[in-house]
């Protein structure tokens, strides 16, 4: 499930720079400020990811020493 989190997470930083860079052609600033939110969000959700990524591998290590 992580990897298919990480890749909607891209997704969105893809669709969010896209955004931005109309935004930045057009001088929409809508589109712009709408684009980095979306670049914000997908930023956290590689955070998150990462962040479970870390608890698992301390999860394994520890019960690995309890074994």
């Amino acid at each position: 499930m992580g990897l298919e989190n990480r890749i909607k997470a891209t997704a969105k930083n893809i669709e969010g720079n896209i955004q931005e860079v109309v935004g930045d052609i057009t001088g929409n600033t809508q589109n712009q400020v709408e684009g980095k939110a979306k670049q914000a969000e997908a930023h956290v959700r590689h955070v998150v990811e990462n962040v479970k990524d870390k608890l698992e591998q301390m999860k394994n290590t520890l019960s690995k020493g309890f074994e």
